[in-house]
C-alpha cells in the first residue's frame, strides 16, 4: 500500500482515478466520515501491489548481494530503492530500503481497557491475527498488597484463547482515575505486603487463565528502586515459565532520583522480564503545551539508551492509537482516538500540517474564540515507528489502546508485517 497526501484542490474522485482505487475502498480503508469531504494535509492509504519495505543499516562486512540473498529480493530491486546507492562502496551506518518478500517479524500487545462485553469480542474478533499479547487493564491491589479484580473479564480471556492471543493479566498501582505513588511505595517497601502481592498475582493469573501478567506501576518513590526489582523477580520465580511483562516510563539517562522514572533500573528489570516495554508515549502530556504524542526522534533516542540496558529481543516500544486536543494557551486536554483526531480535522476544515522531525501530524483550529491544537498519529508516523522496529530489531510493540479506531495502523500491520 501507498501514503497520498492530499494537496489543494484535490478531491476523492481525482485520487480515485490518479490510483485506480474506488472512493468507497479508500473511505473505508481510512475511516473517513464521508465520501465528499477531505481536507490538505490528510494522509490516505492506498492499496497498491508493491513489496513491503524493509529497513536496513549498513554494517561492517556487508555486500549488496548478501542482503539481496538475506530479504529474498534481487539487486536491481535494492538500487531502484535507493538511487543514491554505490552498491561497490556501502556505507557504514547508512540506512537503505529494501524491497523483500520476507516480513518484519514482531511481537505485538494490546492494552484493552474493558467496556460491553459486545464490544469487547468484537474488538479482540477484529484483530486477530494482528496480536500476540492482549493485556487486559482490570487488575488493581490494597494497601496490604492483595490484588483483585475491577471488572469482569471473564469472556475476554476465553475469547482471546479461542483467538490465539495470549491474554495477560494488567495490574496497576491505580486508585480512584490517577496512580498512587504512595499505594506503591507501601506495598513495594514492606516484605510481607511485597509476597501479598506476588502470591494473590500468581493465584488471579492461574485461576483466571491468564498466561502471563503485565505490570504496569507508575510514578514509584524513587527510594523504592531495588524494592521493586526484587517484587519483579519473586513474581517472575512465581511465575514461572508464564510471561512476565513489564512496562516502563521512557528516558534517555538513568536518573534514580527523578520521581518519574527514577524507580525504574532498566538493566535489571530487562533481566528479569520475559519482555520490557517503554512507553514511549505521552511525549505531550495531558495538561502539559500541545507537542507530539510520540517523537520519532525522542523515541530513537529512548531505544538508542535502552538498548545500551536491555537485549534487543526482550525490548517492545509503545505506540499510541489517541491524539490529544489541546486549548491555548490554559493546556486543558481532552483525549481522542487518532480516526476521531483525523475526522475532527476534516469536519473542521483544518488543514493538516506534518512536523518533518516528530514525523508527526498536528493541526488548528477555533471553536468560538477560543484556539485548539491537535496532535495525533496518522499512516506517515506509523510506518517511521515500525522503520524503528526494524532499524533496531526490537521484539516488538504495544498500543495503547486497541479499543481505539486506527484502521490505517492496522491495515499497514496486515500487509507489511508478520505479528509472530
Amino acid at each position: 500500500m501507498g501514503v497520498h497526501v492530499v494537496a489543494a484542490g484535490e478531491n476523492l474522485w481525482s485520487i480515485s482515478t490518479l490510483y485506480g482505487v474506488s472512493i468507497q475502498t479508500i473511505v473505508e480503508l481510512n475511516g473517513l466520515p464521508s465520501a465528499t469531504s477531505i481536507v490538505p494535509g490528510l494522509a490516505l492509504y492506498l492499496p497498491n501491489n508493491l513489496l513491503p519495505i524493509r529497513s536496513y543499516r549498513i554494517k561492517a562486512g556487508d555486500h549488496i548481494w548478501q542482503l539481496a540473498q538475506q530479504y529474498n529480493t534481487t539487486i536491481a530491486s535494492i538500487l531502484a530503492a535507493n538511487p543514491d546507492l554505490n552498491p561497490n562502496r556501502l556505507t557504514i551506518g547508512q540506512v537503505i530500503n529494501v524491497p523483500s518478500l520476507v516480513k518484519l517479524e514482531i511481537a505485538t500487545l494490546g492494552f484493552l481497557v474493558p467496556s460491553s462485553e459486545s464490544a469487547n469480542v468484537l474488538t479482540l474478533n477484529t484483530l486477530a491475527g494482528q496480536l500476540t499479547y492482549v493485556a487486559v487493564v482490570a487488575y488493581s491491589f490494597t494497601e496490604e498488597g492483595f490484588a483483585f479484580n475491577q471488572v469482569d473479564d471473564a469472556k475476554i480471556v476465553t475469547q482471546s484463547i479461542e483467538l490465539g492471543i495470549i491474554p495477560l493479566l494488567m495490574i496497576r498501582n491505580y486508585t480512584g482515575n490517577e496512580f498512587s505513588a504512595e499505594l506503591a511505595g507501601k506495598v513495594l517497601k514492606n516484605p510481607a505486603f511485597r509476597a501479598n502481592l506476588v502470591k494473590s498475582i500468581f493465584n488471579l493469573t492461574i485461576q483466571r487463565g491468564f498466561g502471563g501478567v503485565s505490570i504496569d506501576f507508575e510514578f514509584i518513590p524513587p527510594a523504592q528502586r531495588n524494592d521493586f526489582t526484587s517484587f519483579l523477580t519473586e513474581l517472575k520465580l512465581a511465575l514461572g515459565d508464564l510471561i512476565l511483562h513489564v512496562n516502563v516510563h521512557a528516558k534517555i539517562a538513568d536518573i534514580p532520583t527523578n520521581r518519574i522514572i527514577g524507580a525504574y533500573d532498566y538493566a535489571s528489570i530487562g533481566k528479569v522480564a520475559d519482555i520490557m516495554a517503554v512507553m514511549t508515549i505521552d511525549y505531550g502530556y495531558p495538561g502539559g503545551p500541545p507537542d507530539p504524542i510520540a517523537p520519532i526522534n525522542w523515541m530513537e533516542q529512548v531505544i538508542q539508551y535502552t538498548i545500551t540496558q536491555v537485549e534487543t529481543r526482550k525490548l517492545q516500544i509503545a505506540m499510541p492509537l489517541y491524539g490529544y486536543d489541546k486549548v491555548v494557551p490554559t493546556h486543558v486536554t481532552r483525549a481522542l482516538s487518532v480516526l476521531a483526531a483525523q475526522n475532527q480535522a476534516i469536519v473542521k476544515g483544518a488543514v493538516i500540517e506534518f512536523d518533518n522531525m516528530a514525523k508527526s501530524p498536528w493541526f488548528r483550529y477555533y471553536q468560538g474564540a477560543e484556539e485548539h491544537i491537535v496532535w495525533f498519529e496518522d499512516i506517515r508516523s506509523y510506518v517511521e515507528k515500525y522503520r524503528l522496529m526494524d532499524l533496531y530489531q526490537l521484539a516488538g510493540t504495544t498500543f495503547w489502546q486497541i479499543s481505539l479506531p486506527a484502521p490505517q495502523n492496522w491495515a499497514y500491520l496486515s500487509k507489511n508485517v508478520a505479528v509472530l
